[in-house]
């Protein structure tokens, strides 16, 4: 292994080892040192919906030297040695002196409340500060650390909801090379998706990055057949990648989406107070506006937006949707690529490993079966207590340094109505005013016989059968091929095993269990691939999550609580995929794993800030999307010579 030098080190050769040490101690990604136990555990587990750039470092190990001969870079290897080992040697003495010494500053002590994504960010930017902290992570569920896995009846292993990683999760992806896991051991390739309708089969989502030039019975272009498809600005190479894949919605229709990019780019490009009148405003006012065919809404948009957001475009805010939009199909041509997890959960792939590093390394706290009750101030708001039940009954109060409050609207609703200390600030009533979160339903199927579809990735358009709801299937025995086994719970497999999901599912939830399997199995799947007809079931799961998805609607923006909190209470801050991010927004939009994962990290920096200082030695770094193309940015510049002499009177 080599190290390469940071200017930081640059020319000073003969400083002495411990100022090395100290450079390696400060500069360091603390989740890339070197540790002696790297046990990294994957059960199959259960948990609900979580729904930087690099900063320079005095020491980048590298792996990939010059077998040949030395670089230069190596001409100091016996001083990077030394100074390495004086890192451990200073580092070992400092905590001996801090075991030796009872009088030294107590460490402060810091809440987590919620295990989703927000929460688990937060866990690691805090863990990870080297100050002088304690961590606690609580959470309503049993185990949150993703390490016991939640089972059917049957003892098959189940899951709330399949998520995808799309493109643009460079902090997710970040996350697995921490943690030393591969991604094409997490991940499945990039896949395509299918939209299914009464009519048949109505779209085909590419994979932009691998895809090849489909066969197009057009002159000249017929000869670019089956070769890879060539990366062209945006929109541009969408509209050309995705010609031939649209089966029934004709060219006209499509063309009208043009009126939604117009909009984007007058939304996207301008300040909080012009995107907070296009909130107020709901996406399907917003389509009729600027002139978005009615078929193109109905038989394509509609059934994106009741998988992507789970709300249809007249209960969602227009700020959302273009928000959604530009992130995952505007932004760059290979933006919608997405892939699945390979084997198992979320959970057991991503969540457990991350647990076990900050607990085995950074001594992390988590109490799972802790229902956070009340949370309340001292006189000057700088000290803070909790108070929790467990499953047992127990009550518990934990006074605490700092807070991060990794919740949903439903979550923060609960917490805020015994907490009077909170609630009379106008930030945690608003937020807690949010508490009507979208229904979903997820269930699993385990058949006879395997089901050949055209994509593993599958999405349900204007069926009656769904009741107003949105609906997913997906192909677990395509996904996971390699782990049919563990999918079957350990019994010999027999056919393909399905993850059926329903969001906005508010009109299904009073149905028995068995009912929901009926209508996948007679009224849904079969209308969207014929062989589903003579399948049996084997197996059967439902799971049932009232209010447990952030909703976005209309005016819904002035009441999502900001990330920094509430000037008032310093020493909260807020994390999850609702949270407004203000001057640190970050581009990941939406119910998005990586808006959530970032917005913890975030918060935790921020909450540290506040409690140690902003000269603190280490803050966790956050990697940014890709920057927008250069005909975006030129758009969005134009736009605003235009407004500077133009009304906007389409919104208020």
């Amino acid at each position: 292994m080599k190290f390469f030098k940071s200017p930081f080190s640059v020319g000073v050769v003969g400083i002495l080892s411990a100022s090395h040490a100290l450079s390696y101690v400060i500069h360091t990604p603390p989740s890339q040192v070197p540790r002696s136990s790297s046990v990294l555990s994957h059960n199959s587990a259960f948990i609900t919906y979580f729904s930087s750039s690099r900063q320079c470092r005095t020491w980048v190990y590298s792996t990939n030297g010059d077998a040949n001969g030395p670089s230069d870079n190596e001409a100091n290897t016996d001083e990077v040695n030394m100074s390495s080992s004086a890192a451990i040697k200073w580092k070992k003495q400092q905590t001996e002196l801090e075991e030796q010494n009872p009088s030294a500053a107590p460490k402060k002590r810091i809440a987590i409340v919620g295990g989703g994504w927000g929460g688990w960010g937060a866990a690691k930017a805090i863990c990870e500060s080297r100050e002088n902290v304690e961590v606690i992570l609580l959470d309503a569920l049993p185990d949150p650390t993703g390490k016991t896995p939640f089972l059917s009846k049957t003892g098959k292993p189940v899951e709330a909801g399949t998520r995808g990683f799309w493109k643009d999760y460079p902090n997710i992806n970040s996350l697995c090379a921490e943690l030393g896991l591969k991604e094409s051991d997490v991940f499945t390739p990039f896949t395509n998706s299918s939209f299914y309708s009464p009519d048949g089969l109505e779209a085909t989502a590419p994979v932009f990055s691998e895809g090849k030039i489909p066969e197009m019975n057009l002159p000249f272009l017929n000869q670019l057949s089956g070769k890879t498809f060539p990366l062209l600005p945006s929109p541009l190479g969408q509209v050309l990648a995705t010609f031939p894949l649209f089966e029934r919605i004709p060219l006209q229709d499509r063309a009208s989406m043009i009126g939604l990019l117009i909009a984007t780019v007058d939304c996207l490009g301008n300040d909080v107070k012009v995107q907070e009148k296009y909130d107020r405003m709901s996406a399907q006012d917003l389509f009729i506006l600027f002139g978005l065919s009615e078929r193109l809404v109905e038989d394509f948009i509609k059934p994106t937006l009741l998988v992507g957001l789970f709300k249809p475009p007249e209960e969602l805010s227009a700020l959302v949707v273009m928000e959604l939009l530009y992130y995952y199909a505007l932004a760059h041509q290979d933006s919608f690529d997405v892939r699945w997890i390979k084997n198992g959960t979320v959970s057991d792939s991503l969540i457990a490993p991350l647990a076990t590093y900050l607990q085995e390394d950074h001594g992390l706290i988590v109490k799972g079966g802790s229902f956070v009750s009340k949370i309340s101030l001292d006189e000057d708001n700088s000290k803070t207590s909790i108070e929790y039940k467990t499953r047992d009954g127990t009550v518990t109060t934990l006074d605490v340094d700092g807070i991060v409050l990794a919740l949903n609207g439903k979550g923060m609703a609960s917490v805020m109505e015994s907490s009077p200390d909170l609630s009379q600030y106008s930030t945690f009533s608003k937020a807690a005013s949010l508490k009507n979160g979208i229904d979903v339903i997820s269930t699993r199927i385990w058949l006879d016989r395997y089901i050949k579809t055209r994509t593993p990735a599958n999405v349900f358009s204007r069926f009656d059968a769904l009741r107003g709801s949105g609906g997913t299937f997906f192909m677990l025995d395509q996904f996971q091929a390699d782990n049919e086994l563990d999918l079957w719970g350990g019994e010999t497999p027999q056919g393909s095993v399905l993850a059926c999901d329903f969001y906005n599912a508010g009109a299904l939830m009073s149905l028995s269990d068995e009912k929901i399997i009926d209508i996948l199995m007679k009224d849904l799947l079969p209308e969207a691939v014929a062989e589903f007809a003579f399948a049996e079931v084997k197996d059967s799961w439902v799971g049932k999550f009232p209010g447990s998805v952030s909703f976005f609607s209309p005016g819904s923006f002035t009441r999502r609580p900001p990330l920094q909190g509430d000037p008032n209470v310093p020493n909260i801050k807020f994390a999850g995929d609702w949270v407004r991010m203000g001057e640190m927004e970050h581009g990941a939009k939406g119910l998005c794993q990586e808006r959530a994962y970032v917005s913890g990290l975030q918060a935790g920096n921020l909450l540290l800030d506040e409690i140690i200082g902003k000269a603190r030695l280490y803050k966790h770094p956050v990697i940014p999307v890709r920057e927008d193309e250069a005909q975006f940015k030129a758009a969005v510049a134009l736009n605003k010579r235009m407004m500077k002499v133009l009304p906007r009177f389409w919104v208020r």
